[in-house]
């Protein structure tokens, strides 16, 4: 199960840098991407800001073995020492709770050793692999992991519901015929936070979806109201709780990006 990733030629697959591809077809109900980071050997230490996207990622490092990053509720910078090399299956919001056998909501805003979840599946993700044989095993693994255990698809549903700019957790719960406490409690399971985070993390991912399509960053009162804020304020609230910076300075380092 799972494909040849095609992510270029093997040449320069590895080559600094962080790149990312969808996965087979098969599994993209699933698995948002798959992707691979590097720092070249003789590169300065440095961090990769990671922002909370409602997804929980399975990754490998060379020279450590696999782990589960867990859903995060604000920034959660990486040190990328020289030489990394990481490898991930990114899980849709959903799917990353049943896929891994374990409530998300224990793992959130942590990195957890998947020896320490599942020792089962860590011996096929050991330390020692070459790159190139971890990148096919993460690939085949993550395609098993949600053939066995499929999403939950009401919270799917509902996080699709959510995403609406005139949405309410309440009136989610109704249109699916569920209470907002079972509503919860399988959020909590199956993504690590409850509906209301998910909602607030959905409208951020609006707010660098237009950054990134217009990265200049000087109408922030007409991006607060286009992307669903009550205003100026609440954008600046929101985007230094999550990313860790107000709105200028998130579009100006998303500008600068390679």
């Amino acid at each position: 199960m799972g494909t040849s990733p095609t992510l270029g030629q093997d040449s320069d697959r590895w080559a600094p840098g962080y790149r990312e591809w969808p996965p087979d077809p098969g599994v993209r109900h699933a698995i948002a991407c798959l992707w691979v980071a590097v720092t070249a050997p003789d590169a300065g230490a440095s961090v990769a800001a990671v922002m909370p996207d409602g997804c929980t990622d399975l990754i490998w490092q060379y020279g450590r073995g696999a782990f589960v990053a867990g859903p995060d509720t604000g920034p959660a910078p990486a040190e990328m020492a020289p030489g990394t090399i990481l490898i991930g299956a990114r899980f849709r919001p959903g799917a990353g709770g049943p896929a891994l056998g374990w409530p998300l909501a224990d793992l959130r805003d942590q990195r957890i050793d998947l020896a320490d979840l599942q020792p089962r599946l860590s011996e096929r993700l050991p330390a020692e692999l070459t790159p190139d044989d971890a990148l096919m095993t993460v690939v085949t693994l993550s395609a098993e992991l949600v053939a066995s255990a499929p999403p939950d698809m009401l919270v799917v549903t509902a996080t699709r519901l959510l995403g609406s700019r005139q949405a309410c957790v309440a009136d989610v719960g109704a249109a699916l015929a569920v209470s907002e406490r079972q509503l919860r409690r399988r959020f909590d399971v199956a993504v690590g936070y409850g509906p209301k985070t998910m909602q607030r993390i959905l409208r951020f991912r609006r707010v660098l979806d237009q950054m990134a399509a217009a990265p200049r960053g000087d109408d922030l009162a007409g991006l607060a109201l286009r992307t669903g804020y009550a205003d100026q304020a609440h954008l600046t609230r929101e985007t230094t709780r999550l990313a860790g910076l107000p709105p200028a300075a998130l579009a100006r380092s998303l500008a600068s990006r390679p």
